[in-house]
């Protein structure tokens, strides 16, 4: 073992650590040494979704110690960079531990003298972001690890005004996180008092400003009886997402039970992710013995939110992230104009690497659609800049994450399915399916098609062979992809965007990351980015033609189909 990760080992054993934790530590060292490695050889780090990793021992494992020393940076970068009463929102989701972790964060925030608003129970995500405005916090956690397997846990921070950390808070949490030298510096006990419980005082607000995003009210009440199943997958979803229903004027709601209970081993599920087909297959069960309009699962903290619906011929099929976002983008920009809400400073949000057929019709309905790195932090972000100049509707991610009307500032699967489920009610007025509605989009502005694929590349070494791969993209892009050459690579790591058949290049105007894409002469669009929340790289397929009519859509459909294989054999990446 390195000498260094030696070192870092030797400092917990040496340390004031729990005697259990130093135990394990020994038995790591003659039982599974390369774990132990895994397990010290780096430190969490903020990415796109803040602190995740597997619990276990270790600087690079969730636990009290790697949890402490991060609310105390950030305890440390609260105090230096904001005056007067400090105040933190802490929520925790369904996984093993959130409830610890939240305790000992809001235990380190009180000793570091900040009044703490802990939830009693367990709450979603999207709920902590809009505490955090309606209690007048400066910061918010929620512990949880989102869609990760269930050895995962996580710590989500947030600034001021509900969004997760972007430049330059994150950093310079990181920096103070990092300039911690010992647990001993972290101020774990004292002033209790500061801790207050919360539930009903933020639960209440919250319904109320999400039954207000409705659009279409007497619509809803016109097709009240449709039939919608819903599961939460073991998560948080249960708490709100049957009551907002309800409250909207959904009368035929269908809770999977089997997934109501939250049970942070997800015993019924591989995965607790709705992107999965798997996780949803007790869902979907459901939904066809009941011959339902719609099955809607959430992720463990309620921000990612997957749906399944009847196609053209009548099989039950699940939507990808692209296609959701595509129909609520569509459906909120023209009923919003249809019932005489729209404004003329309204603006729609979402990543680079989400669809562009929202693009498309943004620009056909005359509104700006701006386009942010990979992470809901980065939608908050533009939110938070061009509030009180133009006035924002709705923003999402292609990995299945939404959001609706700017009081909550992450993607929020509880308004998201509640819209979701007004548009399904609006197709169902007019004799439709949303996946009708779909296709009608495709053959107004074009035919648009995604896919991604993750390859998963564990620990120490897979970090490295992830490093590697896109290195040799950048050192090396393709001439030609699936026999269409290479016209242009945008390269956010070094914010240059190049036409490589002039050589012209132009400044990329958003922050730096490691993600690379290549568009080609026929309209096709590749994307790598190494995941930062997970031991992943991922690549985004995009690619689209025209759509004549309705009837072709099956042989279009099967043709862009083509097009994508082609792309990932030509790449090599199956």
């Amino acid at each position: 073992m390195d000498q260094k990760i030696n070192d870092q080992v030797q400092v917990w054993l040496d340390g004031n650590y729990d005697e259990e934790t130093k135990k394990t530590i020994e038995q790591l060292k003659s039982s599974n040494p390369e774990e132990l490695a895994d397990s010290f050889y780096k430190g969490l780090e903020f990415g796109t979704g803040g602190l995740r990793g597997i619990m276990g021992v270790g600087t690079n494992r969730m636990n009290k110690y790697t949890v402490g020393i991060a609310t105390q940076g950030l305890a440390n970068y609260l105090k230096e960079a904001e005056s007067g009463e400090l105040k933190a929102a802490i929520a925790y989701d369904s996984r093993n531990n959130s409830d610890y972790f939240a305790e000992v964060t809001a235990k380190v925030f009180a000793a570091n003298g900040i009044k703490v608003y802990l939830f009693d129970a367990l709450r979603p995500t999207p709920e902590l972001s809009f505490a955090i405005r309606e209690l007048g916090c400066q910061t918010g956690v929620v512990l949880t690890a989102s869609h990760n397997p269930k050895e995962y846990n996580g710590y989500k921070a947030y600034w001021k005004d509900g969004g997760q950390l972007v430049p330059p808070h994150d950093k310079n949490v990181v920096a103070e996180v990092q300039s911690i030298q010992s647990v001993d510096d972290v101020k774990w006990e004292g002033n209790e008092e500061l801790i207050v419980k919360i539930n009903k005082e933020v639960d209440e607000p919250y319904l109320k400003m999400l039954e207000e995003n409705v659009i279409a009210p007497d619509m809803i009440k016109s097709q009240k009886d449709m039939k919608i199943v819903f599961t939460s997958i073991h998560g948080t979803g249960i708490v709100h997402i049957p009551e907002i229903l309800k409250r909207i004027g959904f009368e035929n709601v269908h809770v999977v039970e089997e997934q109501a209970e939250p049970n942070g081993n997800f015993p019924t599920v591989v995965y607790p992710n709705p992107e999965e087909a798997e996780a949803l297959s007790i869902g979907l069960a459901k939904a066809k013995e009941l011959d339902a309009d719609i099955l809607l699962g959430t992720d463990p903290d309620t921000d990612r939110v997957g749906i399944a619906i009847k196609n053209h011929k009548g099989e039950w099929v699940l939507l990808n992230g692209n296609q959701t976002a595509a129909l609520m983008f569509n459906y909120v920009i023209e009923n919003r104009k249809a019932m005489g809400l729209a404004k003329d400073n309204d603006f729609v949000c979402k990543t680079i690497v989400t669809t562009e057929l929202i693009d498309a019709f943004a620009k056909k309905q005359g509104m700006t659609c701006y386009n942010v790195l990979t992470g809901f932090k980065f939608i908050a972000e533009v939110i938070k800049e061009k509030e009180g100049k133009e006035n924002f509707v709705v923003g999402g991610e292609e990995s299945y994450g939404y959001l609706v009307g700017d009081k909550v500032r992450d993607k929020d699967a509880v308004a998201s399915a509640a819209m979701i489920c007004e548009m399904a009610a609006y197709a169902r007025s007019k004799g439709l399916s949303l996946f009708d509605q779909l296709i009608e989009i495709y053959v107004k502005y074009g035919f648009y098609k995604e896919r991604l694929i993750s390859i998963t590349k564990k620990g120490m070494k897979g970090a490295e062979e992830i490093a590697e791969m896109m290195k040799e993209l950048r050192a090396n892009p393709p001439a030609t992809i699936n026999g269409s050459k290479l016209k242009d690579v945008i390269d956010y790591q070094s914010s240059v965007a190049k036409d490589v058949q002039t050589g012209a290049e132009c400044t990329v105007n958003l922050p730096k990351s490691n993600v690379l894409q290549f568009y080609t002469e026929d309209g096709s669009k590749i994307s790598a980015r190494p995941s930062g929340t997970e031991p992943k790289i991922k690549f985004y397929f995009s690619v689209n033609t025209t759509l004549d009519s309705k009837e072709d859509f099956d042989k279009v459909d099967a043709m862009l189909d083509e097009r994508i294989d082609g792309i990932i054999k030509d790449m090599k990446l199956q």
